[in-house]
């Protein structure tokens, strides 16, 4: 299994208990600190980074190469969107429908998951492609990056949303999404802005958000 597999079901496990905190549960039906998301939602959301794969491994792969990691970001409807665009409000419905049992079966389906990912994850190929379904293909390790990173930002927004600490993840998954934000924050900004950004103080622009 390579590197990033492994990274991705350890950082997977971060997950689950983060959605197992009686926090999660107790502030379930109030806003996130996640424009537009319910602690629910949210929730919801942060469990489809796990339950998603099982279908994207299943699907179907056309004859194509896959895209480029940063390009998964360019082609993406949702970078930059308004936050009642078609794109962002299917975003929402997805984690409340992936929510909409509870906190506790939320919690439980997600660990059913990741133990068969356990299983189907290490038998995939080094080479592996996957679809997603009407958009484009990907590498599964590049795919399982962008995991990383939903996993990373929104284990964040959870915590600060139900006052816990932020989860605390390994090195290894969290300097890839590094890598990869500051190559999308230099593509939306230009390197001089996240350098100063990084370096000096006292020229840095007012943001480098990278999505």
């Amino acid at each position: 299994m390579t590197r990033t597999r492994q990274t991705y079901l350890e950082a997977a496990e971060t997950v689950l208990l983060l959605l197992r905190d009686p926090a999660v549960a107790a502030a379930w039906d109030t806003p996130s600190a996640l424009a537009s998301f319910q602690v629910s939602g949210l929730a919801g959301h942060l469990a489809g980074q796990i339950l998603a794969v099982p279908g994207v491994l299943a699907a179907p792969v056309p004859d194509e190469p896959p895209a480029a990691l940063l390009d998964h970001y360019t082609r993406a409807s949702w970078i930059g969107a308004d936050l009642d665009s078609d794109t962002n409000v299917a975003i929402r419905t997805a984690g409340d429908d992936h929510a909409a049992d509870g906190p506790a079966a939320l919690a439980e389906r997600t660990a059913a998951t990741l133990e068969s990912l356990r299983r189907t994850l290490p038998a995939e190929r080094p080479d592996r492609v996957i679809h997603l379904t009407g958009r484009w293909s990907l590498s599964l390790d590049d795919y399982l990056t962008t995991r990383l990173l939903e996993i990373s930002v929104h284990g964040d927004d959870l915590a600060v949303s139900v006052g816990v600490p932020t989860p605390p993840l390994a090195d290894d998954a969290l300097y890839p999404v590094f890598a990869l934000l500051t190559k999308l924050a230099v593509r939306k900004h230009g390197a001089p802005a996240v350098l100063r950004a990084f370096s000096r103080a006292e020229r840095a622009p007012s943001s480098i958000a990278a999505i």
